[in-house]
């Protein structure tokens, strides 16, 4: 019973691959909104490049992994729920929101890790960023039609916004204590 279970979710998921093929090249592939996305995932790298301290750049690029990790683990698991979706997508093999998962949240909260150091200017500035994200950048990608939300509300993002850098800040505070502590 098991076996054939996995054999038409295998079948399903091969359809569904299809389709995104499919509704890519059609509907996604040159529109404003693919242009959007690439433009959005290329040049906060570039920024963060011009502004990263390059003497930190192991500490600063862990955390941001750290962060893209997170991200792409809650977006890849809330959109499976069904909670959103996403429109347009820059290749049809990632259906997640990647200009967000891999570039805008980690750059961000990169260079808000390097510039803010001490906790309490740190949370104002993530506080002011997760509003903006929850209540600016989220409105604005359901105005453009990249995503769309099925019982999830902005103001959920909100905590999640702020819980993700400052639980990644505090485990980079503890290895680095740590690895201080070991020399």
């Amino acid at each position: 019973m098991s076996t054939d279970i996995m054999t038409k979710i295998t079948n399903l998921e091969r359809e569904l691959l299809q389709f995104r093929m499919e509704h890519w090249h059609e509907h996604d592939l040159g529109s404003i909104q693919w242009w959007l996305l690439l433009a959005v995932l290329i040049l906060p790298w570039i920024i963060w490049w011009k502004y990263v301290d390059k003497n930190r750049l192991i500490e600063i690029s862990l955390y941001g992994s750290m962060i893209l990790i997170i991200s792409c683990y809650l977006d890849v698991t809330l959109t499976d729920m069904v909670l959103w979706v996403y429109e347009y997508h820059i290749l049809p093999v990632w259906p997640r929101l990647v200009s967000a998962d891999f570039a805008v949240l980690p750059v961000a909260y990169m260079l808000i890790y390097q510039y803010f150091p001490d906790w309490k200017n740190f949370f104002i500035i993530i506080s002011i960023t997760s509003g903006i994200f929850a209540f600016v950048g989220e409105p604005f990608l359901e105005w453009a039609e990249i995503y769309k939300v099925y019982g999830w509300q902005h103001y959920y993002s909100f905590p999640i916004y702020i819980a993700i850098p400052a639980t990644v800040k505090w485990v980079m505070t503890k290895m680095i204590s740590k690895q201080a502590s070991s020399v």
